[in-house]
């Protein structure tokens, strides 16, 4: 453990980023307070996609058993034409893929997810989680950070963390660049008893819908006792909203273009809610003295490559390591360091992949569908190596190779978003005639 850190280290934020970041410094023996604005710890939304490289990181966080036992490990990421309703193409998620990255892929509810993580946090002698207590602000000297809480209360640590999420209020004092970025992407958020799914459409696989400005996702939850529904349309909505309620009918507005089969998906939801996506650009300024974000604070993406709670769970395993290794400023330089690029190379590839594969029309998702449908298993393994083998630490991976041995010998790694960049090559080609 760093000889600096004499006083607690504050965590600002109690919600899968927050509580990792707790267990992870525990791990390492270093004491926590994790300081949440809510009145109780919890967690809203519904379901969330774990990649190999979230189970890579549960392990790391002591949380892996627990983790395992609440997901439901699904067969294919299974992408399907909204129009047609007919396969794509489809990425199977089973024995080899589990052989190459070294861990599963999984669905699970945020819920139970953030359950896990706040189970262990309560368990640990090191950690002391406060409730009511919402960060506003810092004030530093050269051995500590004094936080100033919205009830006047200041609370003194050896380090802030900002994991306040997508607002966060640390990061307005870290970085200051205002509000984050609308993207005029409207989802909507349902979850059903499984009776309720169409029995033809109970797939054991994440599916995706894909349609011009929409796409429908569903997995089973929980054990199979619900599904997950998640409905996005690019309607250009103006500002941020989260959890608002809204009718059936507003939710289907949006996709009376697409096939029968995909709308019927939709009328079975229920108690939906709405949330107008937001992001921000990537930006290198994430340390400021002893405070550092992490999570969503640092780096929030669109849904779209399914990596928001991994990359979060990431950088815990990132900051404990690094923490354990240097000196507190050593180590919040090269945990960011370490963690930027990686998280901007998700950022954008969020927004990428939300353009060129869930959403274009005519002949761009045309070219989608024969790109994306010529892949082979192999291939898609060796696009998703880069994502899904790390653990957070260069150094500190699953085993995981950069790419499947071919004929001829070892092949070079393959660059970034190979399939989403391949759709960009004749995307450009054919606006380009």
């Amino acid at each position: 453990m760093s000889c600096d850190i004499a006083r607690p280290v504050l965590i600002a934020g109690g919600g899968i980023g927050g509580l990792a970041t707790a267990m992870g410094l525990a791990q390492k023996g270093i004491r926590s307070i994790l300081l949440e604005k809510a009145s109780q710890l919890g967690e809203i939304g519904a379901g969330i996609q774990l990649g190999p490289n979230a189970f890579h990181a549960f392990d790391y966080l002591g949380v892996g058993e627990a983790a395992r036992s609440m997901a439901v490990y699904v067969d294919q990421l299974r992408l399907m034409d909204a129009l047609t309703a007919e396969e794509i193409t489809h990425v199977d998620l089973r024995e080899d893929f589990r052989r190459r990255f070294g861990n599963p892929y999984a669905v699970v509810h945020r819920g139970d997810l953030h359950g896990v993580f706040l189970r262990a946090c309560r368990e640990h002698e090191l950690v002391e989680l406060r409730v009511s207590s919402e960060v506003v602000g810092y004030d530093q000297d050269e051995s500590s950070v004094t936080v100033r809480l919205a009830n006047g209360e200041r609370v003194t640590g050896s380090l802030l963390i900002g994991a306040d999420g997508l607002w966060s209020n640390v990061r307005k004092q870290v970085i200051g660049d205002g509000a984050p970025r609308v993207s005029g992407h409207t989802t909507y958020r349902s979850v059903i008893p499984t009776e309720r799914m169409p029995e033809d459409l109970r797939w054991n696989a994440a599916t995706l819908w894909a349609g011009p400005k929409c796409h429908i996702v569903h997995y089973p939850l929980s054990g199979w006792k619900v599904f997950n529904l998640v409905v996005t349309y690019h309607n250009d909505a103006p500002e941020p909203v989260a959890g608002k309620p809204v009718s059936d009918q507003e939710v289907m507005a949006g996709f009376g273009h697409v096939h029968e089969r995909a709308r019927e998906i939709i009328r079975h939801g229920t108690n939906w809610r709405l949330w107008v996506l937001c992001d921000r650009d990537p930006s290198e300024r994430w340390v400021d003295g002893r405070a550092v974000l992490l999570g969503d604070a640092a780096h929030p993406m669109l849904q779209y490559f399914a990596q928001g709670a991994c990359q979060a769970m990431e950088d815990a395993v990132c900051l404990s390591h690094m923490l354990s290794q240097h000196d507190a400023i050593t180590a919040l330089e090269r945990y960011r360091a370490q963690r930027f690029p990686r998280t901007a190379r998700v950022q954008l590839m969020s927004r990428a992949i939300g353009e060129h594969i869930y959403h274009p029309a005519g002949d761009h998702a045309r070219f989608r569908n024969a790109i994306m449908g010529a892949k082979s298993q192999a291939e898609w393994r060796d696009d998703l190596a880069w994502l899904y083998g790390g653990i957070g630490v260069g150094g500190l991976t699953s085993g995981v190779r950069s790419c499947s041995p071919r004929r001829g010998g070892a092949q070079t790694p393959r660059p970034l978003g190979s399939s989403v960049l391949s759709l960009e090559y004749w995307i450009a080609r054919l606006r380009g005639r």
